[in-house]
C-alpha cells in the first residue's frame, strides 16, 4: 500500500475497530494502536487531516472515539494546507464544531462587521468546494469568549441538539479566571435583561427573569485570584460573567460586570474566560461526541504570570 513521507515512517495507511472497553481520545487510540510511534507524530496525523472517524476526518486530539468506533488512517490523504481553516476541529454533513477565538461575534449580527458562523461557512466552501448553505445556530459563546463552538448544518440536526441543549444532556465545561479567593460553590440566580442600567443582570423577584445555575471548583488559588473550573447546568447569556461578579469575584478581563468591584483590578488584555469542553450526542449517529480544546495563548500567559507571584 503506497504511503507517504512522514516524520515517523512505521505509519501506513490502515483501518481498524476501536476495541477499548470505553470510549477514548483520539491520539490515545492511535498511540495504543502505533505504540512504537511519538505522542508528537500521533498528535500531528491528527492535526493534518490524516485521520478520519466513522468516515469523517477529525482535526481534534482529544475527541472521543466510541467503542467500536472505526478509525481510518490515510497517508495519501493531502496534509490540511494554507486554505484550511484551523479553527475546523470536526465537520461532518450534519454538524460544524469549531475553535472560536476571543473577540468575534458567535453569529451574525447586523451590528457585527463579520461572524464566526459567516467565516467558518466560507472556510467550509473553499474546503467543500462548493456552495454551503448557511450554519444553523444551536448556541451562542460572548464575543469576549474563546473555546469550542457547536453548528448546525441542517435542520434537523438543529432541533435535535437545541432539544439537547435544552434537556441539559450536552456537556459544557468552562475554565476561567476570577479576581480573590474563589470556593467550590453552586451559584443560582435569576437574571434579568436590564438590571436597571443597560446591562444584564440578576433579580430577587421569583416572578422576574429566569433561572440560571452554574457549578465552580477551584483549580488552583494565587495570590490575586482564583483559576476555576465552571460547568454550566443552564446556558443563558452572561451567565458565568454575571455569577461571578454577583459573589464579588469578576472575572479578570471583566469589561463589563464590574461596577461592584472596589479591589485592585488584575490587569489582562482579554477577559479570561475559555469554553474549553464541549459534549453532545451527534443528531445523526447518535455516539458521545466529546471536544477539548486548549487555553489561549493570551489566556495561559496571564495564568503563568499570576502563578509565578509570590
Amino acid at each position: 500500500m503506497r504511503y507517504t513521507a512522514f516524520e515517523c515512517m512505521e505509519f501506513k495507511s490502515k483501518r481498524f475497530v476501536f476495541g477499548g472497553a470505553s470510549p477514548a481520545p483520539l491520539d490515545q487510540v492511535l498511540k495504543r494502536e502505533f505504540p512504537a510511534a511519538s505522542w508528537s507524530d500521533v498528535r500531528k496525523l491528527i492535526q493534518t487531516g490524516k485521520v478520519s472517524v466513522n468516515g469523517s476526518v477529525v482535526r481534534d486530539n482529544r475527541a472521543l472515539v466510541d467503542v467500536r468506533g472505526e478509525v481510518e488512517l490515510n497517508m495519501t490523504r493531502p496534509r490540511a494546507t494554507s486554505t484550511s481553516d484551523t479553527r475546523i476541529l470536526y465537520v461532518d454533513p450534519h454538524v460544524v464544531v469549531v475553535n472560536k477565538p476571543a473577540g468575534i461575534a458567535s453569529v451574525d449580527h447586523e451590528a457585527e462587521p463579520t461572524s464566526l458562523q459567516s467565516e467558518v461557512r466560507k472556510a467550509l466552501e473553499v474546503q467543500e468546494r462548493r456552495k454551503v448553505p448557511p450554519l444553523k445556530v444551536v448556541h451562542r459563546l460572548d464575543k469576549v469568549t474563546s473555546g469550542v463552538m457547536l453548528f448546525a448544518r441542517t435542520h434537523a440536526a438543529q432541533l435535535d441538539l437545541k432539544q439537547q441543549f435544552r434537556a441539559h444532556t450536552t456537556g459544557r465545561v468552562y475554565v476561567a479566571v476570577a479576581h480573590g479567593q474563589v470556593h467550590g460553590a453552586t451559584l443560582s440566580f435569576r437574571l434579568v435583561r436590564d438590571r436597571g442600567d443597560g446591562y444584564r443582570g440578576t433579580t430577587r423577584d421569583p416572578n422576574q427573569g429566569t433561572t440560571s445555575v452554574t457549578h465552580v471548583r477551584p483549580l488552583e488559588h494565587f495570590a490575586r485570584c482564583t483559576l476555576l473550573e465552571c460547568k454550566l447546568e443552564t446556558g443563558r447569556t452572561h451567565q458565568i460573567r454575571i455569577h461571578l461578579a454577583e459573589i464579588g469575584h469578576p472575572l479578570v478581563g471583566e469589561t463589563l460586570y464590574i461596577r461592584d468591584y472596589s479591589g485592585p483590578l488584575i490587569e489582562s488584555s482579554c477577559t479570561l474566560l475559555h469554553a474549553q469542553q464541549l459534549s453532545f450526542s451527534h443528531p445523526v449517529f447518535r455516539q458521545s461526541r466529546q471536544f477539548h480544546v486548549p487555553l489561549p495563548a493570551d489566556f495561559e500567559s496571564v495564568v503563568n504570570r499570576e502563578r509565578a507571584r509570590v
